[in-house]
């Protein structure tokens, strides 16, 4: 019984740092005045119309039926929720190192809270987004609103575990996150969000479902359009490297968080 007392006091205690964590981001990041919390998503609303806006003025249709502002939202808020995330946990240790004096700050709370916080800002822009969007009859509802929740946890999954993993790289080089800011840009035009895989040559496809997060935006599109297009993805797969990235994630945070706190 007292074990089971201990174990919830701990977890207390981890939430209200977690927490503070978040409200000392939120207060660091976009401070008090003007839009303030508003902007954590704002942004990434702003940043999704504007691709929307292009696309739609370029006619970037791809010869299909498929309403293109809701491609546009759907593929452009799934990079920004794994992308955004990573690119918040670089450096994360070293610029809250000073927060790992206090005895209940880990270096996972510094993590989590970031994580919390970027995931938390990219849906709720996805979700105003569709709710203005489809109250104004521009894109049409989702046919299967729980495929789509399931594509958005897998690629909210999956980018907590890469930004726990680059993170923690971080703390080791700086030169990791100067690396990764070009691989990000790399691998966008191969993410899927401006693609449907079946659009591809077979070889095409065959190298492209390498890439995990273009499993979670095809599953996300396959409960948005439903039969309207053809989708590819594997659950499993994307599952296994989701756990593959996160457990080596947390071995290297283990190690980085010893050595941080040694210093």
């Amino acid at each position: 019984m007292l074990q089971i007392t201990s174990l919830r006091r701990s977890l207390q205690i981890q939430m209200r740092v977690i927490g503070a964590l978040l409200m000392r981001e939120v207060i660091t990041r976009f401070g008090r005045q003007n839009l303030g919390v508003l902007w954590m998503f704002g942004e990434p609303m702003l940043f999704t119309i504007g691709v929307a806006t292009l696309w739609t003025l370029a006619k970037l249709g791809h010869g299909s039926n498929m309403p293109i502002v809701a491609f546009a939202i759907t593929g452009y808020s799934s990079v920004l929720l794994w992308r955004n995330t990573v690119n918040r946990c670089n450096s994360a240790v070293q610029a809250n190192a000073g927060l790992l004096y206090h005895r209940n700050v880990r270096v996972l709370d510094v993590f989590l809270a970031r994580i919390l916080l970027e995931i938390g800002g990219c849906t709720i822009s996805f979700v105003l987004l569709i709710l203005v969007c489809v109250a104004a009859e521009v894109v049409p509802p989702p046919v299967d609103p729980l495929t789509v929740l399931g594509g958005w946890l897998m690629l909210a999954w999956f980018g907590a575990s890469l930004s726990i993993l680059v993170g923690a790289a971080t703390a080791y080089s700086e030169t990791v996150e100067r690396f990764w800011h070009p691989i990000a840009y790399l691998v966008f035009p191969l993410s899927g969000a401006m693609f449907m895989v079946d659009w591809l040559p077979r070889d095409a496809q065959e190298i492209v479902l390498w890439l995990p997060m273009v499993h979670g935006v095809e599953m996300l599109r396959d409960g948005y359009f439903g039969h309207v297009i053809r989708t590819h993805y594997d659950l499993a797969y994307m599952s296994a490297v989701n756990l593959v990235i996160l457990m080596f994630g947390l071995l290297l945070l283990r190690d980085a968080a010893y050595r941080v706190e040694a210093q």
